[in-house]
């Protein structure tokens, strides 16, 4: 068995580090990049929205360094990614493509029994004893929360930084060393030593940083190539970022859900604008922008893929939400035609717009 997956933000450190615990073998798709666009742009129908393409592509780019299995996560639910394994898995067959998928959905959508053999096909392919094979997925799971911790310091701190730049500069360097090593204890060990590097970069609490918080279809805004790497940008601008919804947050958001007590936050939140699960994270977006003012955010950004049909009805309740709270909202669509240039200028627009208001309101007050 050779193993890959579709790439999702940060997941590939942890599934690198999991597999390499495992002893099994894998190939990791070169970052998400123009070609995987094309080659899933090409091989999909139209209509399917912009993760769906990506997606193909990795999996075409992982099969062609050998991988003959496909490991993906799915879902039950309404949105249209409950069909996606389905879907690609008749696209790589047409395409000639003979491999197994694997895939993980949540333990109450598809019982217990299916959970454990679907799991049994990759313990069964380790020569790990079942002591190592736990130890194996904990290192795993320590990899994607270390990382998304570190990640989400380096999105507070970059506004606030006396050396510009610095902080982007240790989680750049935090991504490439990680990736090189093989030895997952290794790797968990030298997280830790780049969480301490993070929280001690020397920061300015005079800074009045403009803070920005990303909501939206969790692909979209947690895979930096999907969203034009806008919060590489934001960090370059000296912005803050707050972004709950990450692949560690989707891990924990899944297990919590077993016993319904995911996401207490966020449903309490939504409650008076979306009280009901819509499919995709349409509630959990209307949630996070209620939540992200409370959190001292200057403005929020919706992103999402052309055609997201739970982001669409979000995004026609964050107008209201807007409103009431009296903080601004930009919303955008992305799909494989976008173009960097409106793109960036509809950002600079609503940076300017946050920056114009903040000083308004400093001057008020003094």
């Amino acid at each position: 068995m050779k193993v890959t997956f579709p790439h999702f933000g940060n997941t590939f450190f942890a599934a690198k580090a999991a597999f390499d615990g495992l002893g099994i073998d894998y190939a990791v798709p070169p970052l998400c990049n123009k070609e995987a666009l094309e080659i899933g742009s090409y091989y999909s129908p139209e209509e399917m929205c912009l993760p769906f393409k990506i997606m193909i592509g990795n999996y075409i780019q992982g099969i062609k360094e050998g991988a003959d299995t496909v490991l993906t996560t799915g879902s039950c639910g309404p949105c249209r990614f409950g069909e996606y394994c389905e879907l690609q898995m008749d696209i790589l067959k047409k395409l000639g493509y003979d491999v197994d998928f694997i895939v993980f959905d949540a333990p109450k959508a598809i019982g217990k029994e299916e959970f454990l053999r679907r799991v049994s096909l990759i313990s069964n392919a380790s020569s790990k004893s079942n002591n190592e094979q736990i130890e194996a997925a904990l290192n795993g799971l320590k990899v994607i929360n270390l990382i998304d911790d570190i990640e989400k310091i380096a999105h507070i701190k970059c506004g606030y930084e006396i050396n510009k730049g610095e902080s982007k500069k240790i989680l750049n360097s935090c991504k490439r060393e990680i990736y090189s090593i093989n030895n997952p204890e290794e790797v968990v060990k030298r997280l830790h030593e780049y969480k301490r590097k993070i929280k001690s970069v020397p920061i300015d609490l005079n800074k009045k940083p403009i803070t920005v918080g990303i909501v939206g279809e969790i692909y979209t805004i947690a895979e930096p190539f999907s969203n034009l790497y806008i919060e590489d940008k934001l960090m370059d601008y000296g912005v803050c970022i707050k972004r709950k919804l990450s692949p560690s947050w989707w891990v924990k958001n899944t297990i919590m859900s077993a016993i319904n007590m995911q996401s207490l936050d966020i449903r309490l939140a939504s409650r008076k604008y979306l009280p009901l699960y819509i499919g995709g994270h349409g509630r959990e977006c209307v949630g996070e922008t209620v939540l992200s003012k409370r959190e001292g955010c200057d403005g929020v950004i919706q992103i999402f893929p052309l055609g997201c049909m739970p982001e669409i009805v979000s995004k026609s309740i964050l107008p209201t939400v807007s409103k009431d709270l009296n903080m601004p909202v930009m919303t955008l669509i992305v799909d494989e035609m976008t173009g960097e240039t409106g793109y960036m200028t509809r950002i600079e627009a609503f940076l300017d717009l946050l920056e114009r208001r903040k000083s308004n309101n400093v001057l008020s007050w003094s």
